[in-house]
């Protein structure tokens, strides 16, 4: 029996990471483009930096909205069901995207985006749920990889197939990949003694259980803070690789290559950091990621070329990569196995509030002040981010000496 249950969450590891791989490429294929794609297809000209925020950002705020309702169904039928539902849908997203004719109907196809995504968190609960907890780390770690190798292949597809072939034509070859992943999911992932019979839970009722878990909370908390950080960059990359020399016409292809930077550290640091983790503690290890990535980040206003640029992306992804298996493994300790799916899109929500906010305001930001300061604030944020958390550690470790306290004692696992 137990050799069975080795096979099956293995079995279930490989096959959502090849999901999660096409998934990934798919997004990270056409996200590099999208400012350039705004600019040359749409025509849009004046406040790009605004429009580019504004097109990442929608899809992340309906995303946001809409995952608890989707986390409850979850929980009462399946994560599987919520993985084919998405990717599926998605497809035909890709496909809208290919007709668009201005900007405000690519604003409507990015909402529809946010309303049906859902392929990633679903099977990362999926996997948290079903791997014994001797593995999670380890499994979590490695589903980091995926998400990380496809933001290495997708961003470089993307800029040559957007440079010799055209941005639309991207938009349905990542609705292939896409579809890829569905077929992956369906064929081969398996869910293991999931009651169909429970009663399904409402989503007031959810929000209020998730609130008196206080190291749920704390965790949603960080995911916001850290998601927004990152994604502050994101509109901002193509741009400053404009800055940085490159031409219009290689911009795509060299703003790929420097996405792909942190994809390929991922790949190489997340199991490393996976099993540290269970060696340590995720929340040690979190904090480890968050001071590198901070320094990181901040470091790069002394890189005025694009190589040092790209080298010192690849340095911080080094340590970033810590940061969101150890997040996911605290979530998977902090939770019960019925809750999970529930947890994990509201996870996904903090995910997608962090995505809105993040992009809106490096695409303000942006245009007020120099893109390399807004690296040093991103920096800083993630440095103090990590600094909070060891002093309520420390704090935890205060009240736990205390005879009286035993409470979040578990925060610390």
């Amino acid at each position: 029996m137990g050799e069975r249950t080795e096979l099956s969450w293995r079995k279930n590891l490989y096959v959502l990471w090849a999901g999660v791989f096409f998934c990934s490429s798919a997004y990270s294929m056409v996200i590099p483009f999208l400012s350039l794609f705004l600019n040359k297809d749409l025509g849009v000209e004046k406040n790009l930096s605004f429009w580019s925020g504004i097109m990442f950002g929608i899809t992340f705020l309906a995303g946001a909205l809409i995952a608890p309702f989707w986390g409850s169904l979850s929980d009462k039928y399946g994560r599987k069901p919520m993985l084919l539902r998405s990717g599926f849908s998605l497809v035909a997203v890709y496909v809208l995207m290919y007709f668009v004719q201005d900007p405000f109907q690519l604003l409507l196809v990015r909402i529809l985006s946010g309303l049906l995504s859902g392929y990633v968190p679903s099977a990362i609960a999926l996997i948290g749920t079903n791997t014994p907890d001797k593995h999670v780390g380890y499994a979590l770690g490695i589903m980091s990889t995926a998400g990380a190798s496809g933001g290495i292949v997708g961003p470089m597809i993307g800029g040559v197939l957007s440079k010799y072939v055209g941005y639309r034509e991207c938009f349905l070859i990542a609705g292939a990949f896409v579809l890829v992943s569905s077929l992956i999911a369906w064929i081969g992932a398996h869910e293991q003694n999931f009651n169909r019979n429970r009663v399904r839970s409402h989503v007031l009722d959810d929000l209020k259980e998730a609130s008196a878990n206080r190291p749920l909370m704390r965790h949603l908390g960080v995911v916001l803070i850290i998601t927004s950080s990152v994604m502050v960059l994101e509109p901002l990359l193509t741009i400053y690789v404009l800055n940085l020399g490159s031409s219009h016409d290689d911009a795509s292809l060299s703003s790929g290559i420097i996405f792909s930077a942190v994809g390929i550290a991922t790949v190489i640091a997340a199991p490393i950091w996976g099993r540290i983790g269970q060696r340590i503690g995720y929340r040690k290890t979190l904090m480890i990621g968050l001071l590198g990535g901070g320094i990181g980040n901040v470091l790069q206003i002394i890189f005025h070329n694009l190589y040092g640029f790209g080298i010192l992306r690849f340095v911080y992804g080094l340590f970033f990569a810590a940061v969101y298996p150890a997040l996911n493994a605290l979530i998977v300790q902090a939770t019960s196995s019925d809750f999970r799916g529930r947890a994990f899109s509201l996870n996904q929500s903090a995910n997608q509030l962090g995505n809105m906010m993040g992009p809106i305001a490096g695409g303000a930001l942006g245009g007020i002040i120099p893109i390399p300061v807004v690296f040093v604030l991103n920096g800083l944020l993630l440095a103090f981010t990590a600094v909070i958390l060891k002093l309520k550690e420390a704090g935890g470790k205060l009240r736990l000496r205390r005879p009286d306290s035993s409470q979040d004692n578990h925060y610390d696992a």
